[in-house]
C-alpha cells in the first residue's frame, strides 16, 4: 500500500498522536478555565474553581504519563 517504512510510520503516529492529545488537553482546559471563568478566583474560592483545578492537575498527570509511556518505547534502529 504505502512505500513508507514501518518504523517511520510508527514514529509519525507517535508525533501526531502526541500533538493532537496535547492540543485537545489545552483546548479543554482553556474552555473550562477562561471561557467558563473557573480559572480566576474572584473574591473567594468557589466549587467551580476547585473542580477545575482538580481536573487540571489530574488530566495533566495523565497526559504526562501517556507521553512517557508512548515515548519510552524503543525504536528498532537504536
Amino acid at each position: 500500500m504505502s512505500g513508507m517504512e514501518p518504523e517511520v510510520r510508527d514514529f509519525l503516529k507517535r508525533i501526531v498522536l502526541s500533538i493532537c492529545l496535547g492540543l485537545i488537553w489545552l483546548i479543554l482546559n482553556m474552555t473550562a478555565g477562561i471561557y467558563l471563568g473557573w480559572l480566576f478566583v474572584r473574591g473567594r474560592l468557589s466549587a467551580g474553581n476547585i473542580v477545575y483545578y482538580c481536573f487540571f492537575l489530574v488530566s495533566l498527570a495523565l497526559l504526562i504519563r501517556f507521553y512517557l509511556r508512548t515515548w519510552q518505547k524503543k525504536f528498532p534502529h537504536g
